[in-house]
């Protein structure tokens, strides 16, 4: 392997396994410009500046990785000590606010975070300051998401550790593919969602009351970010068979390892002619039960229908045909986009 092929391998890595967005930022800037592309490029796949690539392009061509570390600035003496900060951020991200004397409340916020410290500290904030000091802790003012409580967390260890080897494995040419299949209801009535409009203002969006919809199924490629889909009537073993049929036309030489979810018709025996006569070429790895999040091609839906589907009228089956068909080679198009969006996740 030459060493560009390796700088670029370590720089997938480094952004895999960062959890500090700034940092993921600059190690897949460095990845792009040695995988050979512009600086106007890489601003453009980033969503960033042109002069902030060329920033990190610049450190890292000086200094190598180290280069590219964010140097905190010097700033006031803070009012907590480190260790106080930890124990706030310790609270703040562990328990709840009636956890500790607050009830009856389930959720933070910067007057009770002042509050809690006035109280532990003797120390007062104003809410500007907390927000401030939560900032510094990287403590940020987000949406939770839900997660299915049947979820088996050892099993979802196991897959992760399984999945590193098939890295391992694909690196070092064992296997040939990594794909990431899925099936999805593309509805034309599920999808009012929040959209930029004049204040005061309601996008209204016109409906039969009918419900269109597409049947498809699909798989990402973990390493080229190449996508693929299918459209079909219904979802059963006949339509998966023809589906993994396709694939291995699609892919007619190489190892392939397909990570799918536990759906009956992935278990059909429809399948087992077909899996033991490609057994060489095809294995099927299913995910652990109750855990969608890991597989990578559920983003591709939600990023499908936050783009060309929801808040959008839709006079006929056809149009949401095309718009999915339009999606589907645009994001064929922009395959690091994929990647960075969808493939960076672990």
């Amino acid at each position: 392997m030459s060493k560009r092929k390796m700088e670029i391998k370590y720089f997938k890595k480094l952004s895999r396994k960062t959890k500090d967005v700034r940092m993921k930022l600059r190690y897949d800037a460095i990845r792009l410009y040695l995988q050979g592309r512009t600086t106007t490029e890489i601003a453009d796949i980033l969503a960033t500046t042109y002069q902030t690539v060329r920033n990190y392009i610049n450190a890292y061509i000086e200094k190598g990785t180290e280069g590219l570390e964010i140097k905190q600035p010097p700033g006031r003496e803070t009012k907590l000590s480190k260790e106080q900060e930890q124990l706030l951020y310790d609270c703040i991200s562990t328990k709840l606010p009636r956890d500790v004397g607050f009830a009856p409340f389930v959720n933070w916020t910067a007057p009770l975070a002042c509050q809690w410290v006035r109280k532990e500290f003797g120390v007062t904030f104003s809410e500007r300051g907390m927000r401030n000091v939560f900032q510094r802790l990287k403590l940020s003012y987000t949406r939770p998401t839900y997660t299915l409580k049947k979820a088996d967390a050892e099993k979802q260890k196991e897959f992760l550790e399984t999945f590193e080897e098939f890295k391992i494995k694909l690196i070092s040419g064992e296997i040939d593919y990594i794909l990431f299949e899925d099936e999805s209801m593309i509805r034309d009535y599920q999808a009012i969602s929040k959209t930029w409009f004049p204040v005061g203002q309601q996008k209204i969006i016109p409906t039969y009351g009918k419900h269109h919809g597409a049947k498809l199924v699909g798989f990402l490629n973990y390493e080229t970010g190449e996508v693929y889909v299918e459209e079909h009537d219904k979802y059963d073993a006949e339509v998966f068979l023809k589906f993994l049929q396709n694939v291995i036309a699609l892919y007619p030489t190489g190892k392939i390892v397909m990570i799918l979810d536990n759906a009956r018709i992935h278990h059909a025996k429809l399948l087992q002619d077909f899996l033991s006569e490609h057994k060489d070429r095809l294995t099927l790895k299913f995910l652990p039960p109750y855990s969608p999040d890991y597989n990578m091609i559920e983003g591709l839906w939600g990023w499908l229908k936050a783009s060309v589907i929801n808040n959008h009228f839709f006079k006929n089956l056809q149009e949401i045909r095309q718009s999915v068909s339009d999606f589907i080679f645009w994001v064929n198009q922009h395959r690091d986009a994929v990647i960075n969006r969808l493939c960076l996740q672990f």
